[in-house]
């Protein structure tokens, strides 16, 4: 994701999460730190052709990331998208050398819960009124080791899940700099 995605992605954003959207500046603020020897952040979007159909956000902070976002447009829900997306952020996290991965999700969503529980996700704990202003809690879940994880859920046949991924020289990973990512057919950094 870079900062001429923000338009697509706000619109997105306030259609999927009418009532807790992130705001533009969020956004940025995230942004900020996602480039350079120092990025602490992996932002991704996803296309389909001109569209913008999903993005998916981490954090990582002291070896433990932490998804901050993940969404698809929900003409996509069901294609594997959300898993693309999620197991971007996984390999994002193992080029961090994260020990662990964290995230809060709906209570209500039980959709999300069963993507995170097929890459091996657990619950954890519950944060009260955690999204708001609807006031519902949101159950936390952990992923111990990362980099096994990112292609065990693909392995056991998500839709979708073995598209390809082409490099673009902008936007090839590097080891030494895991903020950066591979641009594909779905997804770029």
């Amino acid at each position: 994701m870079r900062w001429w995605d923000l338009e697509r992605v706000m619109e997105l954003e306030e259609e999927l999460f009418p009532e807790d959207a992130w705001s533009r500046g969020m956004f940025w603020s995230e942004l900020a730190h996602a480039r350079g020897r120092d990025a602490t952040r992996h932002y991704v979007v996803a296309e389909d052709g001109p569209r913008l159909v999903g993005y998916a956000g981490l954090a990582v902070v002291d070896r433990t990331g932490d998804v901050q976002t993940i969404a698809a447009a929900r003409d996509h829900w069901g294609t594997g998208l959300g898993a693309r997306l999620l197991a971007d952020l996984l390999t994002a996290a193992t080029a961090f050398e994260c020990r662990e991965v964290l995230l809060e999700v709906r209570v209500d969503n039980a959709r999300a819960q069963r993507l995170y529980e097929r890459f091996g996700f657990e619950p954890i704990g519950i944060r009260k009124g955690y999204y708001q202003p609807g006031n519902v809690d949101a159950l936390v879940m952990r992923l111990a080791d990362p980099a096994t994880a990112s292609t065990g859920a693909m392995a056991n046949g998500e839709p979708g899940a073995s598209a390809t991924t082409t490099a673009d020289p902008a936007h090839t990973a590097d080891p030494a700099n895991p903020a950066t990512s591979v641009q594909g057919t779905e997804t770029h950094g």
